[in-house]
């Protein structure tokens, strides 16, 4: 019989020479290069505004709003096809598969001041994934869909999100289903240890599912502490000393 410990549900833990500091993150993130699916939200201003009012059919305030409707930006985004092209207003397809959105930036600032406006108006254009969608499920509190609106997001973030891992769920091995240019593969991460911190999947990207297993233990009953075990354990005792009187006595 075996129970669940405190190794196996705390978060990041020293596992090595117990040092106050730890170092982590020594290299910044690579910037996300835009996949099929994805939805972007492109603002373009200028001197006139007037001018630019059919490149945003989305307004700046509706879209940094954190309580922004997932449709809206679905409806009223710019969603990157399975050509990796996206249709915007006036300068037609636009193939963004693979750039940063700072690279989709200046993409779109050049072309619209090669067909449409002059150097004069001023052109500033942003650029932004319309919010970070991934998928959580396994043994979590609460499986789904989840979309924030952040730049980044770490996995624990993204965990939280869903209610966290169950006591049961397997923090030593979580799943990371990424998408590719060339398909899907599968990352393992370990959560325990604080070296996750340091690994490429430690900060999710866009499309992202997280799949939590179930801790593989062995029980005699559904104690999943070693509290809870020895509890039923007496309990089970206790009824076996009670059978074997009420026979007894028979």
């Amino acid at each position: 019989m075996s129970c669940i410990t405190t190794k196996d549900v705390v978060y990041l833990q020293d596992k090595g020479d117990g040092t106050d500091s730890i170092s982590v993150m020594r290299e910044i993130p690579k910037p996300y290069k835009v996949q099929v699916n994805d939805i972007l939200s492109i603002n373009v201003k200028a001197l006139d505004e007037d001018l630019v009012k059919i490149f945003n059919p989305v307004t700046t305030t509706t879209t940094n709003s954190a309580n922004q409707d997932p449709s809206s930006l679905y409806f009223n985004g710019f969603t990157v096809d399975v050509h990796g092209r996206i249709k915007f207003p006036v300068l037609g397809e636009i193939t963004v598969l693979g750039y940063t959105t700072t690279e989709i930036e200046k993409l779109v600032k050049d072309e619209l001041l090669d067909q449409y406006f002059k150097e004069t108006a001023e052109l500033f254009v942003t650029v932004k994934l319309a919010g970070l969608r991934y998928t959580v499920t396994g043994d979590v509190t609460t499986t789904g869909v989840y979309t924030l609106y952040q730049d980044r997001v770490n996995i624990i973030e993204a965990l939280a999100e869903a209610g966290d891992i169950t006591l049961t769920g397997n923090r030593r091995d979580v799943l990371v289903v990424r998408q590719y240019p060339d398909g899907q593969k599968i990352h393992h991460i370990d959560l325990t240890d604080i070296k996750a911190m340091n690994s490429p999947y430690y900060y999710i990207q866009p499309n992202d599912i997280i799949l939590v297993k179930p801790l593989k233990r062995k029980s005699i009953g559904a104690g999943q502490t070693a509290i809870q075990n020895l509890t039923t354990i007496m309990s089970l005792l206790a009824g076996v000393v009670s059978i074997y009187v009420l026979t007894k006595n028979l």
